[in-house]
Formats: structure tokens, C-alpha cells, sequence
């Protein structure tokens, strides 16, 4: 599979994108990075940590530097954090350095994979279904925008998701080849 580009995942919180991220790393005999993780790795912190000292400007710094960073590498899969949409460099850097997938699922399906998740400062503060239905608002058409392919992960395994985006993925590097 030399020949399929960088594969880059977007969407909100709990849409699989490491879950689904990792299997499709696998498959394609990729290396996997995940954005926050890096920056978690790299910080010696947690998210909610970096949130707290540095406010989500901050954040967003360390995110763009991460993102130019990952995304310059060759032949990987990168999970990407929910808000990496919303600074225009990054779109510009994921849409020019490889495909984007956005792995789209509803707030209700959100909801139940966030429930016990401390580690979402985001939905800390506040009513965790109104906040994620104001974010899906706003970072939807951004996360449309960005990407390539849409693939939705609503009841649905990860292995069953990640097997679709290959199938997708070839007919898109070789529509001949793949009748699949």
C-alpha cells in the first residue's frame, strides 16, 4: 500500500478517531500518531493540565505545532483532536499533505462514549449535551470542509469503520483496480 497518501482523521470527541486510527495504522502497516497524545508525551502533562495553565489559546498553539509536525511525515495515519479544525492552518496543512477523513457521528453517540470521561475539558464546565450540540454546530461544516471522505461510526464497530475507509481509500487512489 505504498501508493495511498498520508491518512488523516477528524471529527468530534468520542467518533473512534484513535480506536479506528490505530486499527487502520495496522491494516496498512502505517505508524500511528495521535495529535493530543504527541502533545500530552511531549508536555509531560495531560490536556486538562495544559487547558488549566495555558487556556485553550495555548492548547491550540501546541496543537498547530504538532499537526504541521505530524502531518510532514510519510506514509502514517493521524488521529487528530476535535478542535484541530478550527484554526484555518491546520485544515490548509491536512488538506494539502494528505486524505482527510472525517469519521462522523451525532451528539446522542457522543454523549454515551464521553459519559465517564474526565479527560474532555471542554465538556467540563457546564451541561456536556448542550456544549457538544454548540461545538457540533460550529465544527461540522468545518470538519466537511476539511475533508476528503465522510464515513460515519454511529452503531458501529471500529473494525467494520476501518475496514469501509480501505475499501474507500483504494477506489480513490485506483478506482480501476478496486471493484469492491
Amino acid at each position: 500500500m505504498q501508493d495511498l497518501p498520508n491518512l488523516f482523521l477528524v471529527g468530534p470527541m468520542g467518533a473512534g478517531k484513535s480506536t479506528i486510527g490505530r486499527l487502520l495504522a495496522a491494516e496498512l502497516s502505517r505508524e500511528f500518531y495521535d495529535s493530543d497524545h504527541e502533545i500530552q508525551r511531549r508536555c509531560g502533562a495531560d490536556i486538562p493540565w495544559i487547558f488549566d495553565v495555558e487556556g485553550e489559546a495555548g492548547f491550540r498553539e501546541r496543537e498547530q505545532q504538532m499537526i504541521e509536525e505530524l502531518t510532514g511525515k510519510e506514509a502514517v495515519v493521524l488521529a487528530t483532536g476535535g478542535g484541530a479544525v478550527l484554526r484555518e492552518a491546520n485544515r490548509r496543512m491536512l488538506r494539502e499533505r494528505g486524505t482527510v477523513i472525517y469519521l462522523y457521528t451525532t451528539v446522542e453517540q457522543q454523549l454515551r462514549r464521553t459519559a465517564k470521561d474526565r479527560n474532555r475539558p471542554l465538556l467540563q464546565n457546564g451541561n456536556p449535551e448542550e456544549i457538544l450540540r454548540t461545538m457540533f454546530t460550529k465544527r461540522d461544516p468545518l470538519y466537511r470542509a476539511t475533508s476528503d471522505l465522510v464515513v460515519r461510526t454511529d452503531r458501529r464497530g471500529p473494525r467494520s469503520v476501518a475496514n469501509e475507509i480501505v475499501r474507500r481509500i483504494k477506489r480513490l487512489v485506483d478506482p480501476l483496480k478496486c471493484n469492491a
